[in-house]
């Protein structure tokens, strides 16, 4: 069933921004370097109760981070929600937050990776969310890099658009419809749940790291094999960083060539998206138009 999308409303002088950890420790300086970024474009960051604490590999007990996210959703003068990093323990937030009324009065929930798992929430929801770097990249690019530009752009109610080279082996086209996606994996492990991101007739994008071919393979096969891939729309193939050729196939993007061939929407690999200094924030739900040319890949997001 394809689902309305509501956005958050723009961002203004002296809005807050919650910087919450839903999953692992995030280093301190990292998020000391992000609260003054922030501040300089003229919002109000503020931390959660275990935003730079530490609780085995998590940044708190399960409870306590779902706690600091409900607060943030439920209070009226924050506006959006920065991830601080991602990492294994975003998935086990969702079930309580799924009982959390977020469509009221919606705000921007920011991250990648492991925060895909809670773009899925906000999907199921009916909002729209960023998936863009976190405050790792804000710290290291001081905030005046393209993608945080382009974030704080999004941010301050701006649509974006994106341009890079065209790879071999890309399948030229036109197409348009809502876009979704993220971290492959984390998708995957939410078929079927009340979390699913695949539906009929969008635009996907996807990334991963630190994945076995074979792996990424297997989750492409229950794509195909279920169906999704044949209902998208177009697809955006991000980077898939740190693994290891096999004796199958020297590259996933080799792979994923094969996978996608007996498909004939357009198809854009090589996309500055992921693991990656080069991380293009995208409006998880938001209407996109996406050109895959002969020199080039162009991809417009409209939110409407």
């Amino acid at each position: 069933m394809k689902r309305s999308i509501v956005y958050p409303q723009a961002l203004t002088e002296g809005d807050r921004i919650a910087i919450l950890s839903p999953a692992s420790i995030v280093k301190r300086h990292y998020v000391n370097d992000a609260i003054e970024v922030l501040k300089r474009c003229g919002w109000e960051p503020y931390l959660g109760s275990c935003t730079l604490s530490s609780h085995g590999t998590y940044s708190g007990p399960q409870a306590l981070r779902i706690e600091d996210f409900k607060a943030a959703f439920e209070d009226p003068s924050t506006r959006a929600i920065y991830c601080s990093r991602g990492g294994y323990g975003c998935v086990q937030l969702l079930e309580a937050l799924g009982k959390v009324d977020i469509q009221s009065d919606p705000k921007w929930l920011i991250g990648f990776s492991d925060v895909s798992a809670l773009h899925a929430l906000m999907q199921s929801k009916g909002v729209a969310s960023i998936h863009a770097p976190m405050v790792k990249h804000l710290s290291e690019n001081n905030g005046l890099d393209v993608w945080s530009q382009s974030l704080f752009s999004i941010l301050r109610g701006n649509n974006v658009e994106y341009k890079w080279p065209h790879h071999e082996f890309n399948l030229c086209g036109e197409t348009t419809g809502r876009i979704v996606g993220g971290n492959l994996v984390v998708l995957s492990q939410l078929i079927n749940t009340p979390f699913d991101m695949f539906e009929e007739g969008v635009i996907l994008f996807i990334e991963d790291i630190a994945e076995a071919i074979y792996k990424i393979e297997r989750i492409m096969w229950q794509l195909r094999l279920s169906g999704v891939l044949g209902s998208l729309k177009g697809l955006i193939v991000g980077q898939f960083v740190e693994y290891k050729p096999d004796k199958n196939y020297a590259t996933m993007e080799t792979m994923l060539r094969e996978m996608l061939a007996p498909y004939s929407f357009p198809i854009a690999f090589n996309a500055p998206l992921g693991h990656v200094n080069d991380n293009m924030p995208l409006v998880e739900g938001a209407m996109a138009s996406l050109k895959v040319a002969a020199e080039f890949t162009h991809l417009s997001l409209r939110m409407e």
